[in-house]
């Protein structure tokens, strides 16, 4: 910097007037006191150090101010700010191609403005800086030395999942120095941070204005996108996998296309669907193969006559099946019908693998014959582990059936490892005998006491589903809802029911007697909860085996299968050798809590009590987060942790222990609508608006000639000033003080005073 230094006086005519008669009127005072003390030589000295005095203060009252001015060696710089948010993925920029017009990205279009050279015009005249708005590499501070540094560009996957337009524009005014203007590219679509009209105006006090390039367009162009294709990571062989997907259309007119699903094992299914006019249409295919194995499916939509982009109409994405193999433990007193073929249905279900536990009181040694029949309740907990269903009959603490510490294991299987457990009353009423145990506190409702035998009678009684229940998946019977309440309605009825009064707070009834009630309304008879990380079912009845009279294993098999899997899906959702993930809720939404529950065994083959059980989620974007997971209880080798996603889509999810060496990866699929979307229209409103408070001005993303010519004409900026206030400095006062001490010390020795 070169500077120039002078002094400077703020001066009024009444202050030079001022120090003008006061300076006089003491010069006159002076000389008189000089003649009266007979023309001593000492009192002359002392009456001109009082007109100095004088002179000093008069001097000061015309405000002396000294002067420093400093002119910058360097060029003023210009800040050109591009937005590398996930929303500039959005194509919807026509450009002349080779076919005609075709659409490119937002990013794309705006491409030619990050390169160095576009702006080569202003290299005699000023430094340019390109910055991206997240910042994410270099600060502007370290840019505004490099003249030549290239824009870093982003790669798709891993763009800022928000948008803040007003901290970018704040910051790079108080990082970038001798800074004459911004050169804003964006679409305008901000959805973080307070709104960037309130940088503009304080732009705009430090004379800083915002020129701003839209990118995109204001209006969807007319498109039809295959938004999402929710395929599970995995599917059990035999087995219905549900495969939705979403329609995104900005055609102005409903229409109707036929949208194909092709699985590389030569499986295709095609489904009639009526996409709504700008909106999203939500469908899905269910596709059941026996083949086991790695599988590619990919989902494709007819490109229509006014779609401007072809190649967003199909999505692809692999998925495993597998031989599903659940393990059901059946603990009952005596064989009853409802016993009989409830293991019946479960034997034939190849998915299934059953045990059987038949007390049998009255004999010498349990019941059983047959390979799915054990002879004792598993007291180690790594052998009850491997269970992932438990049906509790009509059975007890009585003659010698379950004991507390067996309760307390079914307890702790359920809430540590996500187990289910169904109860499933009799007429011995032995489950009454549970009270005081830990399963008490599973059952989800309440029980009258004073009928442990229950009900019976003549007249059949029916199942009557409630709201919850008509759209539960343990109650579909049917493909669609109002076939299924008639499928219930028409279900043989039953001629037993528990005795009970009501279901307990937390519990969801999904059907009740269709005529019995109480003070608490008509008698709960279907009826789950959430216990810790597993599932409880009450089932009122003993009568579900009728189900069968004319459709054989239809309905009833179908029931049960439902139940099985409802209960274990979640503790099964993945799982490796020596080790199990699962996670709550098992549909996660975005930005809210889920919890990851791993359970793992040590190298003997038993529950890990301690050790270090790290979970990392790379979400969409490409940002990775790491969740350690702390033991839960000290038997069970439970280890939880809570993660809370920012973003929808797919994460990769990988579970490591440190202790056994053992890795699981999975697929987390979260739900919900990402705050930075791609597809929204352009906001240059916003731009605009930028533009016109900053005292900017809004330029067409093509016209790069007219944003040249805008930052030439820019006024070069005002040297800056260091001003040293004379008239209030402290060493000003300090010095006078001492001069009038002098002085009246003076007039003391010549003896004045």
């Amino acid at each position: 910097m070169t500077g120039v230094q002078h002094l400077t006086f703020i001066a009024t005519p009444f202050s030079i007037t001022l120090g003008i008669v006061a300076v006089l009127a003491t010069c006159g005072v002076g000389y008189y006191a000089w003649l009266r003390s007979g023309r001593m030589k000492a009192v002359a000295k002392l009456e001109v150090l009082r007109v100095l005095i004088v002179a000093l203060i008069a001097l000061l009252l015309n405000q002396p101010e000294w002067i420093e001015q400093y002119q910058p060696d360097t060029k003023p710089t210009i800040a050109v700010l591009w937005d590398d948010s996930r929303s500039m993925e959005t194509r919807d920029v026509l450009v002349e191609g080779v076919g005609g017009k075709q659409a490119i990205t937002r990013a794309e279009a705006v491409k030619p403005l990050l390169d160095s050279k576009a702006w080569s015009e202003l290299d005699n005249r000023l430094n340019v800086v390109l910055q991206p708005i997240s910042s994410a590499v270099r600060s502007a501070e370290e840019m505004a030395g490099d003249r030549n540094a290239e824009p870093t560009v982003v790669d798709a996957e891993a763009k800022t999942t928000v948008t803040n337009l007003k901290d970018p524009l704040l910051e790079t005014a108080s990082r970038v120095g001798q800074l004459m203007g911004i050169v804003l590219i964006s679409d305008g679509d901000w959805n973080d941070g307070q709104p960037p009209v309130e940088a503009a105006s304080r732009l705009r006090t430090k004379q800083i204005p915002v020129f701003t390039v839209a990118a995109g367009s204001a209006n969807r162009l007319p498109d039809v996108e295959l938004l999402s294709v929710d395929i599970p990571t995995f599917g059990a062989a035999g087995k219905p996998v549900r495969i939705p997907f979403t329609i995104d259309s900005s055609l102005p007119r409903d229409f109707v296309t036929t949208v194909t699903m092709e699985v590389s094992n030569g499986d295709i299914l095609t489904k009639d669907v009526r996409v709504t006019a700008m909106g999203r249409t939500y469908e899905a295919f269910n596709w059941k193969t026996t083949d086991t194995g790695d599988f590619t499916i990919r989902v494709a939509v007819p490109r229509q006559a006014e779609e401007t982009i072809a190649d967003n109409n199909e999505q692809a994405a692999p998925i495993v099946i597998r031989e599903e193999q659940l393990k059901v433990l059946v603990v009952e007193s005596y064989p009853r019908w409802e016993y009989r073929y409830l293991r019946n249905a479960l034997s034939r279900d190849p998915g299934v693998e059953v045990s059987c536990l038949l007390f049998h009181p009255g004999l010498e040694k349990v019941g059983g014959g047959s390979q799915d029949y054990i002879q004792l309740f598993p007291e180690a907990i790594e052998d009850l582990a491997t269970y992932d269903v438990v049906f509790l009959g009509d059975v007890g603490l009585d003659d010698d059936q379950l004991t507390e510490e067996q309760c307390e294991l079914l307890k702790g299987l359920i809430e540590q490892q996500a187990s289910g457990l169904v109860f499933m009353p009799g007429l011995q009423g032995r489950q009454f005998s549970l009270k005081g145990t830990a399963l008490e506190e599973l059952n989800p409702v309440v029980m009258d006491e004073s009928q442990p035998g229950g009900w019976g009678s003549r007249t059949a009684g029916h199942f009557e589903l409630t709201e919850r229940g008509r759209n539960s998946l343990l109650t579909k019977l049917a493909d669609n809802a109002d076939e299924n309440v008639q499928v219930w309605e028409d279900l043989p009825g039953f001629q037993w029911y528990a005795p009970v009064v009501r279901a307990k707070a937390g519990s969801e009834v999904l059907a009740v007697h269709n005529d019995m009630s109480n003070q608490y309304g008509r008698l709960p008879l279907l009826v789950t909860r959430t216990f810790g990380e597993g599932k409880v079912l009450f089932m009122g009845t003993d009568g579900a085996w009728r189900w069968r009279k004319g459709v054989e294993d239809k309905y009833h098999y179908r029931f049960w299968g439902q139940v099985v899997r409802w209960m274990a899906y979640q503790r099964n959702m993945v799982k490796g050798k020596g080790m199990r993930l699962f996670y709550k809720p098992d549909q996660p939404q975005v930005r809210k809590t889920l919890t990851f529950s791993a359970h793992v065994m040590d190298k003997g083959g038993e529950p890990l009590q301690q050790g270090d059980v790290l979970v990392t989620v790379t979400s969409p974007a490409g940002t990775v987060d790491t969740v350690r997971l702390t033991a839960e209880g000290d038997q069970w080798g439970v280890f939880q942790g809570r993660f809370t996603p920012q973003e929808p889509g797919k994460h990769a999810v990988a579970v490591l222990c440190q202790q056994t060496g053992v890795k699981l990866d999975a697929t987390l699929y979260v739900r919900g609508q990402a705050v930075e979307q791609v597809g929204k229209p352009a906001r240059p409103d916003v731009l605009e608006e930028i533009a016109l408070v900053s005292r900017g001005k809004a330029v067409a993303q093509t016209d790069v000639a007219e944003i040249i010519k805008l930052l030439s004409t820019l006024p070069q900026p005002e040297p800056s000033l260091r001003r040293l206030q004379l008239w209030s400095h402290p060493l000003m006062f300090l010095g006078l003080v001492v001069l009038l001490g002098i002085f009246w010390v003076w007039r003391k020795a010549v003896g004045l005073i």
